[in-house]
C-alpha cells in the first residue's frame, strides 16, 4: 500500500447521466494523491466510453470491467482487490464531492488516529438542487449504535487499511455497504467517527435502490436477521430504532 494514496472506488451501472460530474468532482479535489477505480458492471449505456475518455487524459483514473453483471458488492470488491492506497474511499456514480472532501477527511483521520470516518452530506435532486442541506447524524457509531441508526452514507466513508485491515464487502446485491460497516465493527472492534461537515452530495434519483424506502426497510431487516443473525427480539428492537432515526433524518 502507498501510505498517502487514497483509492476511490466507484461501481458503475447505467451511470452515463451523472458519471462525468462524479469524476470531475474527484478531479477537482484539493488533495491530489488519489486513484479512482471505476468498475464497469457490464453497463449497457455509454458509461465505459465516458470513463475511457477521462482515463486518456488523467492516469489516476482507472477503468475496470466485470465479466458479468454482478452487482455493486462484487464491483466494489474488484476495486478493493487492486487498490494501491492505504486509504479507501467510496463515491457512487451519481453522487459528487466538494473540492475539499479528501483533504479535510484525511487531516481529520490523521489528527485523531481514526481508522474509519464518515462525513455529513446534503441531499439533492436529479438536477443537483438541494432538497436538504445536511443530515442529523451521530458523532460516532459502534456496532450497537449502527444497528439502530444506519446513518453512514457510502459516498462519505474513508477507511485506513493500516488501522482497520484489508476487507471485502459481503456478497449481497443490496445493502452491502451497511453490512460491511457492521462486519468491521463486529469482527474488528471498529468505531466510525463523524466529520460533521457537508462534503458529499447524495443524489436522490427516482427508481434507484437508495430511493426505494420500502426496499430499504426490507433490506435492513434482512441484514439484521440473515447477515447479522440477530434474534427476533433484538432485530425488532433495533429495527424500530432504525426506522425512527430514518424518519427523523428526513424531517
Amino acid at each position: 500500500m502507498q501510505d498517502d494514496l487514497v483509492s476511490i472506488i466507484t461501481p458503475v451501472y447505467q451511470a452515463e447521466k451523472y458519471l462525468a460530474h462524479t469524476i470531475e468532482s474527484v478531479q477537482a479535489q484539493d488533495y491530489k494523491n488519489w486513484e479512482m477505480l471505476l468498475v464497469d458492471d457490464c453497463s449497457p449505456d455509454q458509461s465505459a466510453q465516458i470513463i475511457k475518455a477521462y482515463q486518456a487524459e488523467d492516469a489516476r483514473i482507472k477503468y475496470l470491467k466485470l465479466d458479468t453483471n454482478s452487482g455493486a458488492a462484487v464491483a466494489r470488491n474488484r476495486g478493493l482487490e487492486v487498490a494501491q492506497g492505504r486509504y479507501i474511499a467510496f463515491v457512487d456514480s451519481d453522487d459528487y464531492w466538494t473540492s475539499d472532501k479528501l483533504a479535510k477527511q484525511l487531516a481529520f483521520m490523521k489528527a485523531e488516529a481514526y481508522g474509519f470516518t464518515y462525513t455529513n452530506f446534503a441531499q439533492v435532486d436529479e438536477e443537483g438542487q438541494v432538497l436538504k442541506d445536511r443530515a442529523d447524524l451521530p458523532q460516532h457509531l459502534d456496532y450497537d449504535g449502527l444497528l439502530k441508526n444506519t446513518a453512514i452514507a457510502c459516498s462519505t466513508v474513508m477507511i485506513d487499511r493500516h488501522l482497520v485491515g484489508d476487507f471485502r464487502m459481503p456478497l449481497v446485491r443490496k445493502g452491502q455497504d451497511t453490512a460491511t460497516w457492521l462486519m468491521l465493527m463486529r469482527e474488528r472492534g471498529c468505531q466510525a467517527y463523524l466529520l460533521d461537515e457537508v462534503l458529499n452530495h447524495y443524489r436522490q434519483v427516482p427508481g434507484s435502490i437508495s430511493s426505494n424506502r420500502l426496499g430499504a426497510l426490507k433490506r435492513t431487516w434482512h441484514t439484521y436477521r440473515v447477515l447479522e443473525g440477530l434474534p427476533l427480539w433484538k432485530a425488532s428492537y433495533v429495527f424500530i430504532s432504525y426506522a425512527l432515526n430514518a424518519i427523523k433524518r428526513r424531517i
